[in-house]
């Protein structure tokens, strides 16, 4: 008898803008061309605004440096596990991936950043992406790490412990309020802060990054779904319904609340000067404000 083949790992659903845009474009497309009398050239028109939509995150990879080898298997990892017994909402779209990972590591090098602090890790790929343009530097560095799931972070160490630039990465298991609290406590300070946690508790953590001086004078903080699924701004929680991850990424209509609602306190706040990138599902760049 021949042995069953493991199942294939889901395929991602789009969880960005741009690509809920194209999938939402294309069914319509579908739809149109299935009527009665349809007009060719209205779904020829959907058609090509959907592949134009569909376009933009391949192409955006495609222009990208590849990831490396060590990044790629901790995203095969990633897409492999079986997160479905997981619990907590987690799921693998919480990976931030190729682009948005090689737009930190970036970020890294170009800020000459030693000092890194990635608040939501998840499985390690946005600080393992940090860790390997630290590893360019002869100055060296690290990348302080929070996750509070522990079976999350132990698959993060199985992917760190065979990867080079792993052991660049200090993991630090629990709330990540109480992280904070004894980074800042130690007197700790970070030249890049990476926020990529619970959307309710964005305000918090950034609000005691740059209360308690965990941000360095001239250092970076870079906050992640900041434009999550196009919810902020259409108060939609999307076709893919919704749900409280427990601290990533994704999620529904009280994300896309908490979201936009941190927005505007961020760009209320006379601390820091802020820019929205519209790179994948939002990506925030803030620095202390030049204004004194």
């Amino acid at each position: 008898m021949t042995a069953a083949r493991p199942a294939a790992p889901p395929v991602p659903r789009p969880v960005t803008p741009a690509g809920i845009v194209a999938e939402r474009l294309a069914a319509l497309a579908a739809r149109a061309a299935a009527l009665p009398g349809s007009d060719p050239g209205l779904v020829a028109e959907l058609r090509g605004i959907a592949e134009l939509a569909g376009g933009i995150e391949p192409y955006t990879r495609q222009c990208t440096t590849p990831e490396s080898p060590d990044l790629a298997e901790l995203a095969r990892r990633t897409r492999s596990h079986d997160w479905s017994a997981a619990g907590g909402g987690l799921e693998q779209e919480m990976l931030s991936g190729h682009v948005e990972g090689r737009f930190l590591a970036v970020l890294v090098r170009a800020t000459r950043a030693r000092r890194v602090l990635d608040i939501g890790m998840f499985t390690g790929y946005s600080a393992l992406a940090m860790a390997e343009a630290l590893a360019y530097s002869a100055a060296g560095g690290r990348v302080v790490a929070c996750e509070r799931d522990a079976a999350v972070a132990d698959l993060a160490r199985a992917a760190f412990a065979t990867a080079a630039a792993g052991e660049l990465v200090d993991i630090r298991v629990g709330p990540a309020a109480t992280t904070l609290d004894d980074l800042a406590a130690a007197g700790e300070t970070f030249d890049l802060v990476f926020v990529d946690a619970d959307k309710a508790g964005y305000r918090d953590y950034v609000d005691t990054v740059l209360r308690t001086g965990l941000l360095a004078e001239h250092g970076l903080l870079c906050i992640d779904n900041t434009l999550l699924q196009g919810q902020p701004w259409t108060g939609d929680g999307g076709p893919n319904g919704g749900h409280e991850n427990g601290g990533h990424e994704n999620g529904g209509h009280e994300n896309g609340v908490a979201v936009a609602a941190f927005n505007d306190w961020l760009a209320a706040d006379p601390r820091v000067d802020q820019v929205v990138v519209p790179l994948r599902d939002g990506i925030t760049l803030a620095c202390r404000t030049a204004r004194r």
